[in-house]
């Protein structure tokens, strides 16, 4: 559930889930949501990285549509996050609220942007269309192949599993391809291999793709 808000532009009051650290921040996260809204899982997430001495915050991108959106991992709630994903959320909009979240995000230091799934195609989208976004680390994004042709403004790198029937290999070779110096790692693993609370779930994925992003997060922001 949120316990703060971010003023976006137009001055709508987006709901977030924040966590800060035990210290002194290195830094801020923004955590962005699969299509299951600002769920147990994304604030694990969001925990976690304050854990790891960042400051941490998940916005609630849903908000707009319907507040509080938190779904779990069945069937219907795949359908009914994937229709307010994919067919009711407005893009622009959505990326407007992010660079809200970003700004505010950015009193705690310089801002990394980590996303899973459809947070993954927006942590893309960002790193290559906001402002003050000083690295990012992309999950399984369906969609990312599709805007290859995009050039981020900061260190990035992206985590897809080969197992994924969602995003294909060959489309992962292909942005390889258009982008040959995006740093790309594929695990042995399934989409939503981050989430242990989805039956893809990989520990061994996980932890290396979490190593990754903290180093990368740890050279770029606290630096």
């Amino acid at each position: 559930m949120p316990n703060t808000t971010i003023t976006c532009g137009d001055g709508f009051e987006l709901g977030a889930y924040e966590a800060s650290p035990s210290g002194a921040a290195k830094g801020a996260v923004v955590v962005i949501q699969e299509i299951f809204g600002v769920n147990s899982h994304i604030r694990s997430v969001v925990d976690g990285y304050a854990e790891a001495g960042f400051y941490a915050i998940a916005p609630a991108i849903f908000d707009r549509l319907e507040r509080d959106v938190q779904l779990g991992y069945t069937e219907d709630d795949m359908t009914a996050g994937i229709e307010l994903a994919f067919q009711k959320l407005d893009m622009g909009q959505t990326l407007a609220d992010l660079q809200a979240t970003i700004d505010a995000a950015a009193n705690h230091g310089k801002v990394g942007v980590v996303g899973y799934c459809f947070g993954g195609l927006l942590t893309w989208l960002s790193s290559c269309n906001l402002n003050q976004v000083s690295a990012a680390s992309a999950y399984y994004g369906g969609g990312i192949p599709d805007n290859a042709e995009l050039t981020p403004s900061c260190p990035i790198i992206l985590h897809f599993g080969e197992q994924d029937a969602h995003i294909p290999m060959d489309s992962v070779a292909a942005l390889q391809k258009t982008q040959p110096d995006l740093p790309v790692h594929v695990y042995a693993a399934d989409h939503g291999f981050n989430c242990d609370q989805r039956a893809s779930y990989d520990a061994t994925a996980a932890s290396q793709a979490r190593e990754r992003t903290l180093t990368l997060f740890n050279d770029t922001l606290a630096a």
